[in-house]
């Protein structure tokens, strides 16, 4: 015991002692800083809809995910994956006017890291395999899909044992944020539709004739404004107003999305609470007409999730889908010169997945 003593008084034996200890806890530290990243797989899944349409469904998995192709994209995930347990909230988005679900895969694999599920339904006339509805007729019918998508997610046995859906998200961009305004309360109309175009189609000329041409400072722009009034007064002059709940949706983000249509007064107090993502240099929805409009609307039970400067119409895609330089698309879509994609996307996509975690709640 003396001898004991002696030792552990020694100054040299006791320096020792407290080094050999301070490289423990070190070894420690840095093996928990590098440790295996423990964010969830990111399985994959697809739910029949109507007419051979298909919902994909992401959701947190066990296993090794795969390298997969969905034609430009090089994606991965669980093909099938065993579910695990996430926080229960199913987070649904509704892509843009011919869009698809592969460009928002990004968004997708942030929410799954949160432990959210996501389904996304392709909307009928309106995606990237069928788009030969676009617009209002797509408008009216998207909120119904959105919860034709929970339903199917609600139904499926093995999905449904992992989620509570009693409290839903929903996220869209462009003619998908027109759906998420339409879920958090939004009332439209066709008319008002016709009507914003026929004061602002030189403004706002994208907007009421999609991606069909462009007015190029000639004398062409003439015809193509007259031809485009012409066409939109034929078709949409109902006057019946739009809306649409669905009591499961309890938060929504609407991301640059088009809003002229929409009666301002019925997005005052969104029946959900609402976030709005802005991108200033979007020049496909002009956002003093669109989003920057419902802002000035909305008293209460909205929020702005993220405003992009810099940002134009295209950043609501990611990955984002190859276009050719001289095409209406890159003109449209492409992110201005000074955006920083590879910075703001992923802090955008937090913003997102952290406004759904604090208005879903976690689930019970």
């Amino acid at each position: 015991m003396r001898t004991r003593t002696i030792q552990w008084l020694n100054p040299i034996i006791f320096m020792r002692r407290i080094i050999t200890a301070a490289s423990l806890v070190l070894f420690s530290s840095l093996t928990s800083a590098f440790a295996v990243d423990e964010s969830p797989s990111m399985g994959f899944i697809e739910l029949p809809q109507a007419d051979g349409r298909m919902t994909t469904v992401f959701y947190p998995a066990s296993g090794n995910e795969l390298p997969v192709h969905q034609g430009p994209f090089s994606l991965s995930w669980v093909p099938d994956g065993q579910p695990i347990t996430g926080n229960k909230r199913l987070v649904v988005i509704s892509h843009g006017s011919g869009g698809s679900p592969w460009v928002h895969a990004d968004l997708a694999r942030a929410l799954v890291r949160r432990g959210f599920t996501v389904a996304i339904p392709l909307h009928q006339g309106d995606n990237y395999l069928d788009p030969s509805e676009p617009g209002p007729p797509s408008w009216r019918k998207r909120p119904q899909e959105i919860s034709n998508a929970i339903d199917a997610v609600s139904s499926h046995a093995l999905l449904a044992k992992y989620l509570s859906f009693d409290s839903v998200g929903i996220f869209g961009g462009s003619a998908g944020g027109h759906t998420a305004l339409s879920l958090a309360g939004g009332q439209w109309s066709d008319k008002r539709f016709r009507d914003h175009c026929e004061s602002h189609i030189e403004q706002d000329f994208s907007s009421c004739v999609g991606f069909t041409t462009l007015l190029k400072g000639s004398w062409l722009d003439g015809v193509k404004i007259w031809f485009a009034k012409r066409i939109i007064a034929s078709r949409f002059a109902d006057e019946t107003l739009q809306q649409y709940q669905d009591p499961r949706i309890k938060a929504a983000v609407a991301m640059v999305p088009f809003a002229a249509d929409f009666i301002p007064e019925s997005l005052a107090q969104p029946r959900v609470k609402l976030g709005l993502v802005i991108a200033g240099k979007d020049i496909n929805q002009i956002p003093r007409f669109h989003v920057e409009a419902v802002r000035k609307a909305c008293a209460t039970n909205c929020e702005i999730v993220m405003d992009l400067p810099d940002g134009g119409h295209g950043a609501m895609l990611s990955p984002m889908p190859p276009m050719a330089p001289d095409s209406i698309s890159n003109y449209l879509l492409g992110d201005p010169p000074s955006f920083d994609r590879a910075r703001r996307i992923p802090e955008l996509n937090d913003h997102i997945a952290d406004f759904f975690i604090r208005t879903l709640k976690s689930g019970t």
